[in-house]
């Protein structure tokens, strides 16, 4: 019991000191064609937001139009409420849209029995291993990190290849279908790139709206937990209908002077219909 709260303690410090992750959010992902639509920034969880994300931290701001256009809205087009940061954006003629935000590198120091509880909360396990394999989860780290998130949208019924555009993140999740192509018990395929090529073994989650959970050890408890195999593909069994989540964060060593962690996290949203 001891050791639980001491970790839990952990998990609250490192929550405490930096951001979590993050996700573009509607109301609804199915919106229509020619109108205005309401894009949320969540910083926190999936279900709450912790903190507004400032303009100037967002290095790109994209929506892919269903012919493929990229139109970058100007920070005017966005606002705050409370702890949510909002783009207020329209859409032109039916098809599939995505939006994508991707903001500038931040760094952290974590001592070494924060940055180990940050690495269980948030599902970091292989660097968490390899830590504990070379002893180097007695060291404090020194971590650079970014988030690139994307959301997948709905104008009308038809729908657009729109969803297969590439943004360019230094990581980005690629659907292998249109998500509104798919029903429930269907599997998205989903592949995940850095810097543009198949990111392979990397530990992926995936759930949806109101499944929140931590297990006894501090780490998040998901609806879908799985690697992508040699081509960065993950495949997604969608159990249910509703928001649904996919995310990564990959973490590496760094080779710059006094940081000794870059990580770069990824988020892609969309809905799914009964």
């Amino acid at each position: 019991m001891k050791k639980l709260l001491t970790l839990t303690c952990l998990v609250a410090v490192y929550l405490a000191l930096s951001s979590h992750d993050m996700f573009l959010k509607m109301n609804t992902y199915f919106v229509q064609p020619n109108s205005e639509v309401i894009i949320h920034l969540y910083n926190g969880t999936f279900d709450q937001s912790e903190n507004v994300i400032t303009r100037d931290r967002m290095l790109n701001v994209s929506i892919v139009s269903p012919d493929g256009s990229i139109a970058n809205p100007p920070k005017s087009a966005w606002s705050e409420e409370g702890k949510i940061t909002v783009l207020k954006t329209k859409t032109t003629g039916e098809g599939t849209y995505v939006a994508g935000v991707s903001t500038a590198v931040k760094s952290i120091e974590l001592s070494a029995e924060d940055f180990n509880g940050y690495l269980v909360h948030d599902g970091i396990m292989d660097v968490l291993e390899q830590r504990k394999k070379t002893g180097e989860d007695k060291n404090p780290a020194v971590e650079k990190y970014s988030k690139h998130v994307k959301a997948i949208f709905q104008a009308g019924n038809a729908t657009t290849d729109s969803y297969k555009k590439e943004l360019g993140y230094p990581v980005e999740f690629i659907p292998m279908q249109n998500p509104y192509s798919l029903k429930v018990n269907d599997q998205l395929e989903v592949r995940l790139l850095r810097s543009g090529k198949p990111a392979a073994n990397q530990l992926v989650y995936a759930s949806y709206g109101g499944f929140h959970s931590h297990s006894d050890t501090g780490g998040h408890l998901v609806a879908v937990k799985t690697r992508t195999d040699k081509n960065g593909i993950a495949k997604i069994p969608l159990s249910k209908p509703g928001h649904w989540y996919v995310s990564s964060i990959y973490m590496e060593k760094s080779s710059d002077e006094g940081i000794d962690y870059e990580s770069n996290w990824s988020t892609l949203t969309f809905e799914l219909k009964d």
